[in-house]
C-alpha cells in the first residue's frame, strides 16, 4: 500500500496512529462499560496501546492490508475506525471502529466512517464492506443500518471476550447501496 491515507471531514482529522495516541488510546480500550461490545478485553495498561498502534501499522503491510484511522477532532484522538481482512479478489474487507464515550451523540463516528467508506469504495475498489456487531451494542447497530449496511444474519458464539461467548450480527453494505445514498 501507498502512503498513508489522511482524510478530512468538516469536524474531524482521520489519520495514522502515533506513538503519542497511546495514552488517549488506552484510555478508551481501558474503560470496561466502553469496551463490552469491542471485541476485546479492556487494555490494562500503556504498553497494550503500544502495541495495538503496532499492530495497526502493520495491517498496511499484510498480504490481506488493512488501514485504521486515528480519528482526531480540534488535536484530540477520540477513537478510530478501520478497514481489515482486504480480501482483494473478492473486492470486500471488513470493517471496526470505536469513540470515546465523551464523543458519542454528536455525529462524529457517522461523519467518520461516510468519509473512510467513500475511501474504501474508491481507492481500495471495494464490492463489500461487513461489519460483526454484538446483538445488544444497538448504537452500533443503529449507526451502520443508517449508512446502508443490511442486517444479514447472526454468527452464533463466534465471539469470545471477558471471558464470554458472544453472537455477532453481520451486517453488509454494497458499492451500488452506497452509491445510490
Amino acid at each position: 500500500m501507498n502512503a498513508f491515507p489522511t482524510l478530512a471531514t468538516p469536524r474531524l482529522r482521520l489519520r495514522e496512529l502515533r506513538a503519542t495516541d497511546a495514552p488517549a488510546l488506552c484510555a478508551i480500550h481501558g474503560d470496561t462499560a466502553n469496551m463490552r461490545w469491542f471485541g476485546a478485553d479492556p487494555m490494562t495498561d500503556l504498553a497494550q496501546a503500544h502495541a495495538l498502534i503496532d499492530t495497526f501499522a502493520q495491517w498496511r503491510t499484510q498480504p490481506n492490508p488493512g488501514t485504521r484511522w486515528g480519528i482526531e477532532r480540534a488535536g484530540e484522538l477520540i477513537g478510530s475506525c478501520g478497514l481489515f481482512k482486504w480480501n482483494r479478489s473478492w473486492n470486500s474487507c471488513a470493517l471496526s471502529c470505536e469513540l470515546a464515550p465523551a464523543a458519542r451523540s454528536q455525529g462524529l463516528m457517522s461523519e467518520a466512517l461516510r468519509s473512510m467508506l467513500d475511501w474504501g469504495f474508491t481507492h481500495m475498489q471495494l464490492h463489500r464492506i461487513e461489519a460483526w456487531v454484538h446483538p445488544h451494542n444497538t448504537a452500533s447497530l443503529a449507526l451502520l443500518q443508517r449508512l446502508g449496511f443490511k442486517a444479514e444474519g447472526t454468527l452464533r458464539e463466534a465471539g469470545f471476550w471477558n471471558g464470554q461467548r458472544h453472537d455477532l450480527v453481520v451486517l453488509g453494505l454494497l458499492v451500488q447501496e452506497w452509491l445510490d445514498k
